[in-house]
């Protein structure tokens, strides 16, 4: 029986060495990407000209970093919270933790280099070393063009500083551990000739990520690659009511199969149309999370290519439910 409890002391002795060994490399070994580059960019007047339609509009970095107004549709960013952070991703979206958007106005991003917040961008790696979860597109924007990276960051340098205290991040255990084998190194591309449409609208449907929000989830909080484009993945609302994203591939029945290039187009720019208000939401009535707003201010010819390059993709069947409005309560209990 000594023996017996010994060996068994032994085995427990040598799983929590070998537990405290995984966690100590983990914390000193992690995250494997290279230094921050030693670049300085010159803040021209194009270079923020081009990064503002780039954050706004393709990549819309300022969807998540702003506050945005569920009062009316589409969630706008709020006046006067440009770039200030402070949204709040967790587990009521199927996330393993607590997460917020981080201020990244001159405020927020002050005791950053360029070659720090480039390196923040397209690794998701913090000048402190400490690795962002995913839900920031760091793993897209470490396929983009340097020179665009360049040009956001100019202009994010530019707007007006807001004075914000934002939470920290918390991922639950043990994703606050894997998290840091995350990041790696971006793999920057050139960005492709705009004659080239279809090459360069899949370039642009990866700088807007919009294989993150039209792909279904897995349980552990990624997106599952083996659907992507068909929709399908859940944004709850605080009032109860539930959007799903839409189906994207060129299915012709559940998807955008038997939509034509002018029909893609206009489904982004009547947002733009001089007649044209945002309406209010109540409470209980469809909203979307599809910051359609701010995607409404990309050119004709991007969102062209954007389209080209959609119908290229495998079409995939899967029927969305696109809004389900809170379940009301009756005061039955259901047997």
């Amino acid at each position: 029986m000594k023996k017996i409890l010994k060996i068994t002391v032994y085995l427990i002795g040598s799983l929590v060495l070998l537990l405290v060994c995984a966690v100590v490399i983990l914390q000193f070994s992690f995250p494997k990407v290279d230094p921050a580059p030693d670049l300085t960019i010159d803040y021209t007047p194009d270079r923020i000209q081009r990064g503002a339609y780039l954050a706004n509009h393709v990549a819309v970095c300022m969807d998540c970093h702003s506050k945005r107004d569920f009062s009316l549709f589409s969630g706008p960013p709020t006046p006067g919270t440009l770039g200030a952070g402070g949204d709040r991703f967790d587990h009521s979206m199927g996330l393993p933790g607590v997460f917020y958007a981080k201020n990244i106005t001159p405020f927020g991003i002050s005791d950053y280099t360029d070659g720090e917040l480039f390196r923040l961008i397209t690794t998701g790696v913090t000048n402190d070393g400490r690795a962002m979860f995913p839900l920031m597109p760091y793993v897209y924007y470490g396929k983009m063009d340097p020179e665009d990276i360049y040009d956001i960051i100019a202009y994010i340098r530019s707007i007006p500083s807001v004075e914000t205290k934002i939470e920290d991040s918390k991922a639950d255990f043990p994703v606050n551990l894997i998290l840091r084998t995350m990041p790696q190194n971006a793999e920057m591309v050139t960005k492709p000739d705009p004659k080239d449409q279809i090459a360069y609208g899949g370039y642009l449907v990866n700088a807007s990520g919009c294989i993150e929000c039209h792909t279904r989830m897995t349980p552990q909080g990624v997106i599952n690659h083996e659907f992507a484009y068909s929709g399908g993945r859940d944004f709850p609302f605080p009032d109860g009511s539930l959007v799903t994203s839409s189906n994207i591939t060129p299915d012709p029945e559940t998807g955008i199969g038997n939509w034509s290039e002018e029909v893609f187009i206009q489904r982004f720019k009547q947002y733009t149309d001089s007649g044209y208000a945002i309406p209010k939401v109540n409470p209980g009535e469809f909203n979307s999370i599809m910051p359609w707003t701010m995607y409404a201010g990309m050119k004709e010819e991007d969102l062209s290519a954007m389209y080209a390059y959609l119908q290229t993709i495998s079409p995939m069947k899967n029927e969305i439910v696109k809004f389900t409005p809170a379940k009301k309560s009756t005061g039955l209990v259901d047997n």
